[in-house]
């Protein structure tokens, strides 16, 4: 079950995106598509800065902030794209922790990256 605080703060950044998209009439354009392939447009983005360093840990401090704005916008789309088709994110991660949890043991799979499946 999702904290009530982290809903509220869910909820005011939701919000927030609501208002920025309504002062601009926008929502006509932000179909669950748009917004989905927006996301992952986004995401791509994201990884662009990481692109060719070893592992990503290196990452320049001068690009951090520009990560930021990256993951900024993904959580942004996410959020409206949630809202558009009236998910609740809180509830929707309470129950995708609960079903990897159930797939991914901790005491099965510490420090083993495999996917749930390649297990004996």
């Amino acid at each position: 079950m999702p904290h009530d605080a982290d809903t509220a703060r869910l909820d005011r950044l939701r919000d927030l995106v609501r208002q920025f998209v309504d002062e601009r009439d926008w929502a006509q354009f932000h179909t669950p598509k748009n917004l989905a392939m927006a996301m992952s447009i986004e995401a791509a983005e994201v990884m662009e800065h990481f692109q060719w360093l070893p592992t990503g840990r290196e990452l320049a401090d001068d690009k951090r902030t520009a990560v930021g704005h990256e993951l900024a916008d993904v959580l942004v789309y996410l959020v409206r794209l949630a809202d558009v088709l009236d998910i609740d994110l809180p509830a929707a991660v309470a129950e995708k922790m609960q079903l990897n949890r159930e797939k991914y043991p901790a005491d099965r799979v510490r420090g083993d990256a495999r996917k749930y499946d390649e297990y004996e």
